[in-house]
This record gives C-alpha cells, structure tokens and sequence, in this order.
C-alpha cells in the first residue's frame, strides 16, 4: 500500500480542503501518514498570510525528501497560488497545484511518471473560477465538532492583503448543498458545526437568487438535531440588525471573531476597510447589549505604515472597553503585489514590537477580566478531549476549560469554573 502524508499552513478553510485532498488519495488505495513519516507522497497545504507563513512553506517543502528522497513532494495552497514560479525554482517540490487544480491532485500524482521526473506546474488564473467549486463531503472534524465550508474568495482587496491573489473573487456554495451536509454531519453525531470561509459575510452577493448569510444561518439553525452553531469569522460592516437578532437565538453560540484589524478612522482608510471606527462601536455595543454573555475575539495589525502613537491607542481602548476575551495580533509586514507595501511612513520595527507587546499584555488581563464574570456560574462545555477523569473542551461563548468529569469527547455537559490558570477554566461538572 502506497502512503501519503500531509501537512497544511493556515486558516480552517485550508484544513478543510485538505481532508478532501486525503479523500482523493484513500479512494486510491494510500494510507495516510504522519508527516514526518516514510511516505511515497508528501502534500503542503501552503498559506500565505504573512512572511512568516511564507518561510515556513518553504521549510516544511524542504523536509519530505530528507526522509524519501524518491518521494513526490506536492505544494498546493495560497502560497502555490501567489509565488508558483518561485516555488518552480526549489528542486525539493516536484508538483505545484493552484487552488482549482487542488479537486485533482491525486490523479496529477498518479500521473507523474508520464512526466519524466520533471517538475509541473498546475496553476491557473484565480480570477477566471467565477462559481464555488463544490467538492466531496469529506469535511473537517475534530471527533466532537465538523467545520462546514460555505464560500471562498474575496474581492475586497484590503490594502495589506495577498488573498484575493491566492483564492480569486468571492463565490458562494449553494444553500442547498449547505444543508445537505450540515444535515448529514447531524447525522453523523456532531453537535457543533462551525461556519468557514474566506469572506464570510460576502456570502450570497454572487448569487443570482437572493440570499444571504443571515438567510444560511436562519436555515441551519431549523435543522433537527443541529445543538451548536458557531460562526467563524466576520467583518464588523458585515454584521446586520437581523444578525444581531440571530445571535440570540440558543443554538448559535455567542461568540464572534471578528476580523478588525484597527479601529483608527486613518488607518483602516489606509488599509481600505469598508467601515469606520463608529460603525465598529455600534455593531460591538448592539452585540454587547442583545447577545447574552456574548464574547468577542479578533484580529488586529499594530504598526501599519501611517499608524502613529494616536492611531495605536485608539485601537488599544476599543479592546480595552469591549473585554475582548482573546485576540490574534500580527505586526505588519509588506506583501508583494499590495498597496500597503509602497505606503510611506513605515513604522519603526522597534517601535511595532513595542506596540506588540502592549497589546498583548492588555489581551491578557482583559481575557482574565472577562473570564473572571464566570466564574462560579453554571456553563456548557463541549469536550474536544479526554482523559482518565478529566476532559477539555471550549463553552458556549468560545472559552477554554478543563472539568473533572468521565463524559467523554462529542459531550456537551455543565459545570461550574472554580478558577483560571493561563486563560482556562478549572472546574467541576454538575
């Protein structure tokens, strides 16, 4: 039996498409490996965010013929998308597969022999995939919760952004495609299902019938058996009243990451978000008021070009007054082929650690400050792991906890947090 391993970079979205990847290559015979196994093939799920994400592409691609130096090594992904013909250059990659060839990489593997030990490249112009690719269910799980992938792309062209390059314009699956899986991951035994995709709150603007995210969220919440339903990530303008609304009901969690990136007006007009600083104070106080225990995490970007000790406190009392409960925050880096790279006034690098690490402090305590309200208040946990009579998992509004309990993974039980160790609830069940 011929083996394969895989190893992906970056978002959901991308973990999702490599379980449909594996899909291709199990219907073929290969047994999937770990990746720093002995395999016949090696696929890199690449990612292309930052620069960092960028190095460690090319590491991870480095590695799969130090173990088989026969080996077919596939990078596929955003980074294969965006920088092909600088990966054309490694000798350690032999296949470089774009993201519409990503639904045939096993058969391009199959085929490699006709190619005579020469590298290919099967990359395709991103912005001629005008319709969502619909591929296999072979989903995301996790043992306890599936992800459900519903679009892909994004038009929106943030100026710090390589992402449109890497996935193309937005696309939207179709609503009743989404419920059919959704309702088969029921079936399966899920009791949470996680919304992903590029751009979510694009959804539906691509479609000639009239539907929206709200519409999809409205739909899945209807089906029977369905327990929890959490949405991945969302950009504040994205956010409408009938969300809010949504928001309340008891099978979708109240938990929202949003991706904001500042909430200086200078700033997100130099990054070119389509909102501003007030509109963010209004979407995050609507929530904060409708939703109970809602809990907000984000993403944010310190020492973007422009961003002067103003802009950066701006951002830092947002967070400050609405209690983030987590953040992801990433100190700028230029990416080719974006506007933000011939931006002047580039922050200082000194200067943007320094921000880094203010900010992080502050993620911290306002972490601890919101958990603090919980403690010694009944919760839901859904456990994710186990062991002999303890499990972790994460509760309704997104927040870490391990219980004394013998409930096993794919349980959703109560208990009390008694107290918090480095961002985790300590606690009991009922």
């Amino acid at each position: 039996m011929k083996k394969v391993a895989f190893y992906t970079l970056g978002c959901r979205v991308n973990q999702y498409e490599t379980e449909s990847i594996k899909k291709q290559f199990a219907e073929r015979g290969y047994e999937v490996v770990p990746f720093d196994s002995f395999a016949d093939v090696y696929v890199v799920n690449t990612c292309t965010v930052t620069s960092i994400a960028d190095k460690k592409n090319r590491n991870m691609l480095r590695r799969p013929k130090k173990i088989n130096s026969n080996s077919i090594v596939v990078a596929t992904g955003c980074y294969a998308q965006t920088n092909h013909r600088d990966l054309a250059k490694m000798s350690d990659v032999d296949l470089i597969v774009g993201q519409k060839q990503k639904g045939s990489i096993a058969n391009l593997v199959e085929d490699f022999s006709l190619y005579e030990g020469k590298r290919k490249s099967f990359v395709g112009n991103v912005f001629k995939y005008e319709n969502y690719s619909e591929i296999d269910f072979a989903g995301l799980r996790d043992l306890d919760k599936a992800f459900l992938k519903i679009q892909d792309g994004c038009d929106r062209f943030c100026s710090f952004c390589k992402i449109p390059f890497a996935r193309g314009q937005k696309r939207s699956r179709n609503l009743h495609s989404i419920l059919q899986e959704c309702k088969m991951l029921v079936e399966e035994g899920f009791k949470e299902i996680v919304l992903i995709g590029i751009h979510l709150g694009a959804y539906g603007e691509d479609l000639e019938e009239s539907c929206s995210l709200d519409d999809v969220v409205e739909k899945l919440l209807e089906i029977e058996g369905l327990e929890r339903l959490r949405i991945s990530s969302i950009y504040p303008d994205t956010v409408t009243d009938r969300f809010v609304e949504l928001m309340q009901h008891p099978k979708l969690m109240p938990h929202l990451h949003v991706s904001i990136q500042s909430a200086d007006d200078n700033v997100l007009k130099l990054m070119n978000r389509r909102y501003d600083s007030s509109l963010m104070y209004e979407v995050f106080n609507k929530l904060k008021s409708k939703v109970r225990d809602v809990a907000f995490t984000g993403d944010i970007i310190v020492g973007f070009p422009g961003e002067d000790e103003n802009a950066f406190i701006n951002t830092f009392n947002f967070v400050k007054e609405f209690n983030f409960s987590d953040l992801h925050i990433f100190p700028y880096s230029d990416r080719e082929r974006t506007v933000a790279k011939s931006l002047p006034n580039k922050v200082d690098n000194i200067v943007k650690y320094e921000r880094f690490k203010r900010l992080n402090l502050l993620r911290k305590s306002s972490q601890n400050s919101f958990m603090k309200r919980f403690l010694g208040k009944k919760m839901k946990i859904l456990i994710e792991s186990e062991r002999k009579d303890s499990a972790k998992g994460y509760t309704e509004n997104f927040l870490r906890a391990a219980v004394d309990t013998k409930a096993k993974s794919g349980s959703i039980i109560e208990f009390v947090p008694e107290y918090i160790v480095n961002g985790i609830f300590y606690g009991r069940e009922l």
